[in-house]
Formats: structure tokens, sequence, C-alpha cells
């Protein structure tokens, strides 16, 4: 067994990150630092994923345990001004380095009490959560059967750069996140020279009006009380000042935390613009994909793991959430296959304020590594117990 360095680990990852399901020199870091523990390894064919079983000393029933984290960056050009700070063009702007780092911590400290456990550890590092479903891919490769019999109880953490203060847990029972929906709409008309607009046919307002239509009609045709996220992310037409384009496209994502009003303002985002898009003489192609389905905490693993938190660090380690958080996740392919519990923690320095701290996905987000030793402990304390608390909870 080698030694291991959370921190030294985690900053190395930082400074070169990898984006989306291919990550070659992560998977092998990952690979390295596994050596010499003792773990059946299964590495991911359409995937850069790691599926690592620790087999533990008593286990009659082939009773295991999942815990998972994600490796993969985004592509945003890192501005945290760090000494370890990506230089090339990536960023662990949502914390996934610390999330790597903790998980192996976990291996470890899991390895070195083989015998105490009550059955098996399954350990799943994850590529491409960043919207490219490597949960999924995961899963179809067996992921969830790689230590015999479906895991009795999944466990999830991700740490916030902001929403939270430093070390402090947050968490709530039933639904955590919301789903995920992608829009991509493109309008097409005919170009022509903008001094002549009557000539042409310019898709350029349709798609602004489409755009305004929608927030409009998801506010007024959706119940106050289910929550609606329409948020445009790219917006792309033409090519010079003085030429009307023949077309424009926009790309946008949908959050809601119930899937029948998901499908209602689907509904709603392709009436509208189809309407605008007639309206203003235009032709709209409509495409709509399904993205990650919410996360939801099951209630005994819920109440078992605050258990767990409360006794490693105290009631003021932890706070429920007052709602759900607008994000995905997909963790949730784990969550709808096995009772599970996922978990926010704060990673706000302790000198900056949690409250205006820059977010996850910010290009100036900062993460703590002090919390790694505080996601390193819970995880593992989770595991040891779950695995010794017979209660098995209905998928």
């Amino acid at each position: 067994m080698i030694a291991y360095d959370a921190v030294a680990f985690r900053r190395e990852l930082h400074s070169a990150p990898e984006v989306g399901l291919d990550l070659p020199r992560t998977r092998r870091r990952v690979l390295e630092a596994l050596y010499g523990l003792g773990l059946e390894i299964t590495e991911g064919r359409d995937s850069s994923s790691i599926v690592a079983v620790l087999r533990g000393g008593t286990n009659s029933g082939r009773r295991s345990v999942l815990l998972r984290a994600d490796m993969d960056a985004l592509p945003v050009e890192e501005r945290s001004a760090l000494p370890w700070a990506s230089r090339n063009g990536a960023m662990h702007a949502c914390g996934h380095d610390l999330h790597t780092a903790m998980l192996i911590g976990a291996a470890h400290a899991l390895a070195a009490r083989r015998s105490e456990l009550g059955g098996d550890v399954v350990f799943a590092f994850q590529a491409g959560e960043e919207a490219l479903n490597g949960a999924r891919i995961m899963i179809a490769e067996g992921a969830l059967d790689a230590a015999g019999p479906l895991p009795i109880a999944a466990l999830g953490l991700h740490v916030r750069a902001d929403a939270l203060p430093g070390g402090v847990f947050g968490f709530r029972d039933g639904v955590v996140t919301g789903t995920g929906t992608s829009v991509r709409a493109d309008f097409f008309g005919r170009g022509g020279h903008g001094s002549a607009p009557h000539t042409a046919v310019d898709p350029i307002p349709a798609l602004l009006e489409g755009l305004t239509a929608v927030q409009v009609a998801l506010a007024r045709e959706i119940d106050a009380f289910d929550s609606v996220v329409f948020t445009p992310g790219s917006v792309h037409a033409g090519t010079r000042r003085n030429v009307i384009p023949d077309a424009a496209h926009f790309e946008a994502t949908l959050r809601t935390f119930d899937e029948s009003v998901r499908q209602d303002a689907v509904r709603i985002i392709g009436r509208v613009l189809a309407g605008v898009a007639a309206a203003h003489n235009t032709r709209v192609e409509v495409l709509i994909e399904d993205g990650y389905p919410s996360v939801v905490n099951d209630t005994s693993e819920t109440t078992f793991a605050s258990g767990i938190l409360t006794r490693l660090f105290g009631s003021e380690s932890h706070e429920r959430m007052p709602h759900a958080e607008a994000m995905t996740e997909d963790f949730s392919r784990f969550a709808q296959r096995i009772p599970a519990f996922f978990a926010f923690l704060g990673a706000c320095p302790p000198k900056v304020d949690w409250r205006t701290a820059p977010s996850n996905h910010s290009s100036e987000a900062v993460f703590d590594d002090a919390v790694l030793s505080r996601g390193i402990a819970f995880e593992t304390e989770w595991a040891v117990a779950r695995l010794a608390d017979q209660t098995e909870a209905t998928p």
C-alpha cells in the first residue's frame, strides 16, 4: 500500500484537468493511487470510468455499498490565480478533483479496516458527469453488478464553493436536485442585405421574440408553486453587421423538479416557438432532449447518514436544505436503482464569505482543501456503519 496525500493529489488533478468521457491521465493517476490496496478493478470501455471493489472481511451474504466520485472538469479558462491553477484551458470549477481525492482517501482508509467490514465496498470513479451521462454508461457496463448482488445503499458527495459555510454538510430528504432538459431551436429565414430587410426574411427577430415569449408563457401557464427555470446559454446568428443571415439558433437548459411539470413545459416551449416562427414568416426546428432525472434521497438512508454526521462531527456540522437545488447531477442514475443519500459539503475558504463567493462553474471558484479530511472520514464511517447495519431500504 502506497502512502497517500489527499491534498497533494487533489492539487495535481486540479493543475491538469481533463474534460468529458475520455480522461486518460486522470484515470492513470487514480489507478496509481489505488495500487496495492487489494481491490478488484474494472476499467470502463466507453469512458475512463473505474470500478474498484474492496472485499470485506466478513460477508456471508455478499452485501455491498457503493461510493461514487466524478472525475471530469469543465471547458472553463481558470482565473483563480492559485499556484496550482490549470493553464490548459479547462478547469475543475465544480470540485470534481476534490471528490476524486476524497474517494481515493476513503479507499485507503477502508482497505486498512478491511477486517471490520461486514460486506464489500464498490468505489465508482465516474467520467462525463458534466452533461455526458457518464453514470448511465457506467451502469450499462455493469458498475452496479461489480460486487455481485445490487448494493444495498449508495453515497454521493458534492462540494460547494458557495452556498454553505466551509465544512458544513447540506442535505434534505426527497428531491435534492432538478431535472435537466436541453432545448435547441433553429430559426430559418432568407438572407439579404441589412439595408433592405423587406427583401429578406430575418430569423433574428423571430429568435429573440421566441426567447421572450417562452419565458412569459412558462410564467403564465405553469403553477407558481411548480418551479421552472428556462435559461438560454448559447445564442448565435450572422457573420457581419450589415448581412441578414439565413438562420439563427439558440440552446437552452430547462430545469424542473417534477416530471409532469417538465412535460408541460416541453409542450409549451414547442408550441410557443412554432407560433412565433409562423408570425415572423420563418420556420423553426426544435430539438428537445431529456437530460438527468432528479436526485432523490431515500428517507431511511437520509436518517441513517445524518446520524453518522452527528456522531462524527456534531449536530452543528450539517443542516437540512429548505428546498431542492435547480442544478442537475447524474448521481441520480445510481439513486434510481439503489436507496441513496446525496449531500453537499461546503468548501468555501475560511477567509471568504460563502454567501458572496464565486459559485461552482465560475472561472474564479476556489475550494478549500481542508474539507478533504472531513469528506474522507464521512465516506469511510458511513461505509463501515452501513455494512454493519442490517436495514435494507427498498429501492
